[in-house]
């Protein structure tokens, strides 16, 4: 009797096909080691403003990088390689004590964000005009070559609509998104799922950039106040795959709404 190949068939089949899933992992988090994990690394953009400090601890059932900024601007982040034709959707969860209250995007003074999710890009030659590359020039010879050609930032906002997209206040080479805003979700955590590669285009008009580095940060350098964040769970995804958070971890007291209540 003939022996059938459909089974062989199918198995070829889905190994040619690729992986069901294409995970891009760049912020897990284990509180049983409280260091920043390398490659991620602290960032200062001014050694005259004190530096927001950062460990890892469990907080609420999730492993994350707590954020504690008082007078304080640094960024955490690390360098990555992604492919974001492939895996263009970036994923997080995060959660904050409270806004900055008297923060304002718009102007200098007021450019404080509780917690914010900071991109920096390689764009082409052809995207940069040539006032953008002077401005460029100037900026690199003050803050050095950590000046990138563009960034974006997610940010928790104290009071502007979320979807708002504008400039930053200091530079049009960043771009400010609101992805929360208000208190009404402080002291839980949040999941968010970003679509990198369109908001890219968006702002820089642009479909080849290419990004280098990803960072959180809570800042209340302008604003004088003291505020609190927590970051956890950063992968990539495919554009039409869901995003992988583990579940609390247990002895997590949770509210009425299932969410973990918040730890004093």
């Amino acid at each position: 009797m003939k022996k059938s190949h459909s089974g062989v068939l199918l198995i070829i089949a889905m190994l040619a096909s690729g992986p069901s899933f294409a995970q891009v992992m760049i912020g897990k988090f284990s509180s049983v080691k409280p260091e920043i994990p390398a490659p991620w690394q602290l960032i200062r953009l001014e050694n005259q403003v004190p530096a927001t400090s950062y460990r890892i601890s469990l907080w609420d059932g999730v492993d994350a990088i707590e954020a504690r900024a008082e007078r304080s601007m640094a960024l955490l982040g690390r360098p990555v390689d992604v492919d974001l034709t492939a895996t263009p959707v970036l994923c997080w969860r995060w959660r904050v004590d409270g806004v900055v209250r008297t923060a304002d995007m718009t102007r200098l003074r007021g450019d404080d964000y509780a917690a914010r999710i900071y991109l920096a890009f390689d764009l082409p030659s052809a995207a940069l005009s040539l006032s953008e590359k002077a401005s460029l020039t100037l900026a690199r010879a003050f803050y050095g070559s950590r000046v990138p050609d563009g960034a974006i930032n997610y940010v928790w906002d104290n009071r502007h609509p979320v979807g708002t997209h504008m400039p930053n206040a200091y530079t049009d080479r960043a771009r400010m998104i609101v992805q929360r805003s208000g208190n009404d979700e402080a002291g839980f955590w949040v999941t968010e799922r970003v679509n990198i590669y369109q908001d890219v285009k968006r702002s820089f008009n642009t479909s080849d950039a290419h990004l280098k580095l990803v960072a959180v940060a809570s800042d209340s350098d302008n604003t004088g106040e003291t505020v609190r964040a927590g970051f956890a769970d950063l992968h990539f995804v495919r554009a039409n795959e869901a995003c992988q958070f583990e579940s609390l971890k247990s002895g997590v007291a949770l509210d009425q709404r299932g969410a973990p209540r918040h730890s004093e």
